[in-house]
């Protein structure tokens, strides 16, 4: 058991996670176009039409996916940024730098594609509608966060100071969640819900879930992609860098 322990624990050098990343990599990539193209099919040509919204309905097959991989991001990139503040590990502060893009990116698609279903279904592009605020406000935070650490030279000091903001903005998550059962809004309530049947049907169902998959795993291999520059650049001047970049015989 020690022994397995240890033989995972080793995979939190940044020399020992590169070569492990490189070859998930392509893994990851792979299933992302697998997902996604069976997601979509399923979404866009075997789904029915919905009996209220018509044709315009099938956004949320990008929309909705992308909204949870908006939140569980940040609480993933806040999870590292803690590791990294409680213990000062140099892979965890690298691992949320990798992230707050490809959160941002989800953000800003769940913001635009929920503007897309907004303007037919509610006649406007944008409301200031509880979840939509604060899913804008979430947008924020992973732009804030990537320009503190930019404005910052030293990396450890940078991975700090993203840590706090990282931790402070978790308290935004629960209320992207919950905020239609808090507050009158706009915005319909879960698609889908843990405790309650699916309202939809399965080839609805089905097609959201394969999508979601696919993002997540399209994110494992960008943020995988990026950490390995990462820590390529933070790592430049030590050994294990310099042989890698050795040219060979």
């Amino acid at each position: 058991m020690n022994n397995r322990l240890i033989n995972w624990f080793k995979f939190s050098s940044p020399a020992t996670f590169y070569p492990l990343a490189g070859r998930l990599i392509p893994y990851f990539a792979a299933l992302a176009v697998v997902f996604g193209a069976w997601g979509l099919w399923l979404g866009l040509f075997v789904a029915p039409t919905d009996f209220q919204q018509g044709e315009g309905y099938r956004i949320i097959f990008v929309h909705v996916p992308a909204s949870w991989m908006s939140m569980f991001i940040y609480l993933v990139m806040a999870f590292w940024a803690g590791l990294g503040l409680a213990f000062n590990t140099r892979l965890s502060g690298m691992m949320a730098t990798a992230l707050a893009p490809t959160g941002a990116f989800f953000a800003f698609l769940s913001l635009w594609t929920g503007a897309l279903w907004g303007k037919p279904m509610w006649g406007t592009w944008w409301v200031w509608d509880a979840r939509l605020t604060s899913e804008l406000i979430l947008l924020f935070l992973y732009i804030g966060f990537i320009a503190l650490q930019s404005a910052i030279d030293d990396p450890r000091r940078a991975d700090k100071a993203g840590a706090v903001l990282a931790l402070v903005g978790v308290v935004n998550v629960p209320i992207i969640y919950f905020s239609v059962k808090w507050w009158n809004t706009l915005h319909q309530g879960a698609s889908v819900s843990l405790t309650k049947s699916p309202s939809m049907a399965a080839t609805m169902l089905w097609g959201m879930l394969l999508l979601a998959l696919c993002f997540w795993m399209y994110t494992i291999a960008v943020v995988l992609a990026r950490v390995r520059v990462i820590m390529l650049e933070r790592e430049r001047h030590t050994e294990w860098v310099r042989q890698l970049l050795l040219p060979r015989p």
